[in-house]
């Protein structure tokens, strides 16, 4: 089968082998049949991804098999169903209450649904390592799950406090714990990448966003007289906007000039977003380890903006046919819904191809995203991998068992899973 990407030689041991059109293929079909079932698809097409990334990705002349099914992924996915709808309908009556809780239980209905959005990330990937296996062995995953889930709100928490600036330390303690807590066979994981590589890395990128947002708090310190400011603020009327600018003749100046700031940064981040996912895929993959076996990775950053420019050119060419199908139904729609004798059943129609409309266009971006930039991303990061020690292979035992799907439902249900 023909290789995705002359460009990415394969080493170490680690090719893949899919080919972009069937690819593509399974993805449309995916989307076609997402549409017409409601949703529902979704399990069968992501079990059919799962196969076909697996099953062409070879490590030492042997190829990954996925062996989970779109039936678990449903059952799981119900089951998780059944579990949030008490807790949801917990959290209505809660916010019935006119008390302190009650006023308090937007905040605690997060806080509680963040750390069992955590738990389920864990739950998930002990679900897909177990149905992983490879040379006849099965992967597998131990550890307190709630633990897990607890540990990570808490460094979200202060990755949060911090601006972002503790994320490094964050994903290199959650990796080592999962990486310990991962085997295949008997043969145990590590992870020996270290937060302040990262940090250092990454420093410069966050700089170059945190900069403008910098200015433009700088600005306002020193423009604003922030006693007009407060006594504007203290007088009852409709007219406070225009009394505070009154009191602050620059302050129109500042917001333009934060806007523009603002600007920058957001150009600045997605400037950048692809040397961050490079870094990140990179400094992740040279940190795993099985046992003797020990990988380094020589993925380049400009491989990684390839596809995210790939997906724009594909991005924009649906747009163009988006258009070019979409003008006349939103103009069919719009005759329907402005005619002041349509009826109740035209103004139904107009609102379904808006509908239909809206859900193309959401597959339709979702497919071409997921056949660029994820498929590029998961060639890129198997074919740049450097595996030494791989005679540790031969001497794995089987251990472990299949895990249930309801984690991997929960994820689902909570829109926090993954590959």
């Amino acid at each position: 089968m023909a290789s995705l990407d002359s460009e990415t030689a394969a080493s170490g041991g680690v090719k893949f082998l899919g080919n972009r059109r069937a690819y593509w293929r399974l993805l449309m079909r995916g989307a076609g049949l997402l549409m017409v079932t409601l949703g529902i698809y979704r399990f069968w097409l992501a079990t059919d991804v799962r196969r076909f990334l697996w099953s062409h990705t070879q490590v030492d002349g042997q190829t990954l098999e996925y062996t989970g099914t779109p039936l678990e992924l449903l059952l799981g996915f119900l089951i998780a169903v059944a579990i949030l709808i008490p807790v949801y309908a917990a959290f209505f009556f809660i916010a019935l209450d006119l008390g302190s809780i009650g006023q308090m239980s937007g905040l605690i209905g997060f806080a509680l649904l963040f750390v069992l959005g955590q738990y389920a990330v864990y739950r998930a990937r002990r679900y897909r390592l177990t149905r992983t296996i490879f040379r006849g062995l099965r992967f597998h995953q131990t550890g307190a799950t709630w633990k897990y889930a607890l540990r990570a709100s808490l460094w979200w928490t202060a990755t949060g406090l911090t601006l972002g600036l503790a994320y490094p330390f964050q994903i290199a303690n959650l990796e080592r714990y999962k990486m310990r807590n991962t085997f295949y066979g008997d043969l145990a994981g590590r992870f020996h990448g270290s937060g302040w590589s990262l940090f250092l890395r990454g420093l410069p990128m966050w700089i170059a966003v945190m900069a403008p947002l910098a200015v433009t708090i700088g600005a306002f310190i020193e423009v604003v007289d922030w006693q007009a400011l407060a006594n504007a603020i203290e007088l009852d009327g409709d007219d406070v906007m225009s009394r505070i600018e009154s009191g602050n003749p620059a302050l129109a100046g500042v917001f333009v000039f934060a806007m523009l700031m603002g600007g920058t940064a957001v150009g600045m981040a997605a400037l950048l977003y692809p040397a961050f996912q490079a870094m990140m895929l990179r400094w992740w993959s040279s940190g795993l380890r099985f046992g003797d076996i020990e990988m380094r990775s020589s993925l380049r950053t400009r491989q990684v903006y390839g596809a995210y420019m790939r997906f724009l050119w594909f991005a924009i060419l649906f747009c163009i046919a988006l258009a070019i199908i979409g003008v006349p139904a939103l103009l069919a729609a719009g005759s329907l819904a402005g005619n002041e004798q349509a009826s109740a059943g035209s103004e139904i129609v107009a609102t379904g191809i808006l509908l239909v409309g809206y859900v193309i266009a959401a597959l339709g971006f979702s497919t071409v995203y997921r056949a660029t930039v994820q498929l590029s991303l998961w060639q890129l990061g198997m074919e740049s991998l450097q595996l030494s020690g791989l005679s540790a292979l031969g001497r794995v035992k089987a251990t472990g068992q299949a895990s249930s799907a309801v984690g991997e439902g929960l994820a689902d249900a909570l829109n926090v899973g993954g590959y």
